[in-house]
């Protein structure tokens, strides 16, 4: 039996990931699931590919999702009011241009001094209608090209097992920054597979396999860039159109609560892309 054991929400896209024991899931994915963003001056949107320490800040919803903490080793905390309804701004995000609302100085000042570059703060605005590809077509916040990534241990044993026999250290799944983590599956990659499955009270459809960037190559706790593993170790094995793969992207086919602990139940099953 399949079983969800992991559930992380990232609220700022790029920065650390927030666990818990249940979550919601909505039509965009697991509730305040990058909602909010770190853009640079242009309105540009910042990553872990060129900003590591992103992965240093600790943020946390607060009163259901009125407030947002900002917190780093060695800085002040800092709560914002998260403002819907301020004027709207153009943010872009991988060349495609959004709306975003600009959450004030603080969080800029904060980000800023962080970041050691200037930098501001957005979230999605309540009207924010983004029509993800794949499969199955979603939405999402600012999440790359998905509302759920899935990822499961078996995979990353798996991966693990061909980094060490190459003398390299393993890697850690929060390299792969999932929302649900899954295990019970012998067989690696089983995620590629499936086509619809049901958590909870919650139902995804498959969209498309995860292409993996450089983000995979950041320590989530140091920050720091730290070598060339798992892409190395994955362009052995995992290779596809846009680059390597590991995990998989779903779509929200029925919002609803999960846990960790609910049983993964696959209705439809299809053939792997590699």
């Amino acid at each position: 039996m399949a079983t969800v054991i992991g559930l992380t929400c990232y609220p700022i896209k790029g920065c650390r990931g927030t666990s818990s024991p249940d979550a919601d899931m909505t039509r965009a994915g697991l509730a305040h699931d990058r909602a909010f963003m770190v853009i640079d001056e242009a309105g540009v949107f910042r990553s872990q590919r060129r900003d590591p320490r992103l992965a240093l800040v600790r943020p946390e919803i607060e009163a259901a999702g009125e407030r947002l903490a900002l917190r780093a080793d060695g800085m002040d905390t800092v709560r914002v009011e998260v403002d819907l309804t301020s004027t709207r701004r153009d943010v872009e995000l991988f060349g495609v241009r959004y709306t975003g609302i600009d959450q004030g100085d603080a969080a800029a000042e904060w980000l800023s001094e962080m970041l050691g570059r200037p930098s501001r703060l957005v979230r999605v605005p309540p009207e924010h209608d983004r029509v993800t590809d794949g499969l199955t077509p979603g939405t999402c916040g600012y999440a790359d090209s998905g509302a759920v990534l899935v990822t499961t241990v078996s995979s990353l044993a798996a991966l693990n097992t061909r980094i060490e026999a190459r003398g390299a250290e393993p890697v850690p799944m929060s390299r792969f920054r999932p929302n649900i983590v899954v295990d019970g599956w012998d067989e690696a990659h089983t995620e590629d597979r499936m086509r619809r499955f049901e958590a909870g009270d919650a139902e995804l459809a498959y969209a498309k396999l995860a292409i993996r960037c450089a983000v995979t190559l950041v320590d989530q706790e140091s920050g720091g860039r730290a070598g060339p593993e798992p892409l190395r170790t994955l362009a052995d094995y995992r290779r596809t159109t846009g680059g390597v793969a590991f995990g998989a992207k779903f779509s929200v086919a029925r919002p609803g609560k999960l846990s960790v602990g609910d049983e993964v139940t696959v209705t439809a099953w299809g053939d792997s892309a590699l």
